[in-house]
């Protein structure tokens, strides 16, 4: 998970707090130091550190938090609401041109990952909302980058427009853009040149391309691994270019956070967007009320459920809950939804958005081995249509093909069907409770599915 020394830090330094009747000044006061020094520790801008740390010591020690009834309580809401104004307080959408196309231009340092998001918000813009993109190879100076576009053209089915590396890149832009019009479609997304670090040469460039487009949006590409250097980079842009906004990508990896927590404070540019894996679905809108939420170990459902809508196929979800009422999911049924939840992301990351996951038993900081769950889809697999229907025609001699089958030991199969077998007959005591003896609907007890 993103952020997670500092939301460790934070989540052990706040519980000390919480549960306390009444809170004295000197409880806020070595509570703000030591977010102080978790923040320090995640690479944020000092300054932004002091004014953060400042706010809530005014406003843990005033009337809202002494006079409460559950001061602890009033502390934690105090922090999530200054980390929330702290990355911008709102989610900042994306700008809409009133005569289309929309043109957005992304500009960053080499190696950011500048190519792969202008795939990744393609795809997001047609998968999310509906909208016709065309991508735009105007970084002339390395082949690499024009080829690596037209690759995540085809990958994604959208279409690239490219004039090769001996052409002008304003040209490149302005001829995209009539394109555009011509086939109608809504966004143009421009993925400019990048350097090793900032120069001239690299930002006259870019001013020309701004002048010619006057694109609806300018988004920087930073990586949030680089913690401190990303807010630099952030304002060296700023000052030339006005960007509209920011894109942080490998925020899922091992970031202390830094940049996602200094850039609003420091450029007032909004973050719009945050790469969250490789692959090309995994860029989303950064909402700074769920990113909160998660530092602070208060989960994000919304963005769980917002996963699942995507992810789920409602009609299968339906079936399946049908069959799972009368306990007749099969083993095929099991590895479809297996397929779906993977493709929600890492399980780590799913558990961490639970509200209260941080505090469960046997919940917190879990490390999920995505390899077991491929030896459980190996032994499926290896069954016969009739053992996936039908468990109970198990004998010694099938389970030992299974297991060959798949690699794994009989003791693991054994282990699997069992589990399996557990999980029918816990489906058809909660139905049987629903119901009730006469076949009515029990009270006090909801299947958590439905």
């Amino acid at each position: 998970m993103a952020f997670e020394g500092l939301a460790d830090r934070l989540q052990e330094t706040i519980k000390k707090i919480t549960g306390k009747g009444k809170v004295s000044e000197q409880d806020v006061k070595e509570m703000t130091r030591e977010v102080r020094l978790a923040l320090l520790e995640a690479d944020v801008n000092y300054k932004v550190v002091k004014d953060f740390v400042k706010r809530i010591k005014e406003r843990a020690i005033g009337q809202e938090v002494m006079e409460s009834l559950t001061p602890g309580q009033q502390v934690i809401k105090v922090v999530k609401e200054e980390l929330t104004s702290l990355m911008g307080g709102e989610q900042s959408r994306v700008a809409v041109s009133e005569r289309p196309p929309t043109v957005i231009m992304m500009v960053g340092l080499q190696g950011a990952g500048k190519t792969t998001t202008t795939g990744k918000l393609a795809n997001l813009l047609r998968k999310k909302h509906n909208r016709k993109p065309l991508l735009v190879a105007a970084d002339v100076y390395r082949p690499a980058a024009i080829n690596q576009l037209e690759t995540l053209g085809k990958q994604l089915s959208l279409p690239v427009f490219s004039l090769g590396t001996e052409a002008n890149p304003v040209d490149i832009a302005n001829q995209a853009i009539e394109k555009a019009k011509e086939e109608h479609l809504d966004y143009v997304i421009i993925d400019t040149a990048g350097r090793l670090h900032v120069d001239e040469d690299l930002m006259d460039e870019l001013q020309q391309i701004k002048q010619n487009v006057n694109p609806d949006e300018v988004f920087l590409v930073v990586d949030a691994m680089t913690g401190q250097d990303a807010v630099n980079v952030a304002e060296s842009f700023d000052q030339q270019l006005d960007v509209t906004g920011v894109v942080l990508t490998k925020l899922d990896g091992d970031t202390r956070g830094g940049a996602a927590l200094s850039i609003k404070a420091v450029t007032n540019k909004p973050i719009k967007f945050a790469g969250m894996g490789e692959k090309l679905d995994e860029l989303e809108a950064f909402h700074p009320e769920r990113m909160a939420s998660r530092i602070l170990g208060m989960g994000d459902v919304l963005s769980l459920i917002e996963k699942a809508q995507d992810n789920v196929d409602q009609k299968k979800a339906q079936e399946l809950e049908e069959k799972m009422r009368d306990a007749s999911f099969t083993f095929d049924d099991f590895l479809d939804q297996m397929s779906q939840v993977k493709s929600m992301g890492p399980l780590e990351d799913l558990i961490s958005m639970i509200p209260g996951a941080n505090k469960m038993k046997g919940l917190k900081n879990v490390q999920v081995d995505e390899k077991q769950l491929v030896h459980v889809e190996a032994i499926i697999q290896s069954m016969t249509k009739k053992e996936r229907v039908d468990p109970s025609v198990m004998n010694a001699s099938r389970k030992k093909r299974i297991a060959k089958g798949s690699g794994r030991p009989v003791s693991e199969v054994n282990r699997l069907l069992k589990q399996f077998d557990d999980m029918k007959k816990m489906m058809k005591q909660m139905t049987n409770m629903q119901k009730g003896k006469k076949g009515k609907k029990g009270k006090g007890f909801n299947f958590p599915f439905m």
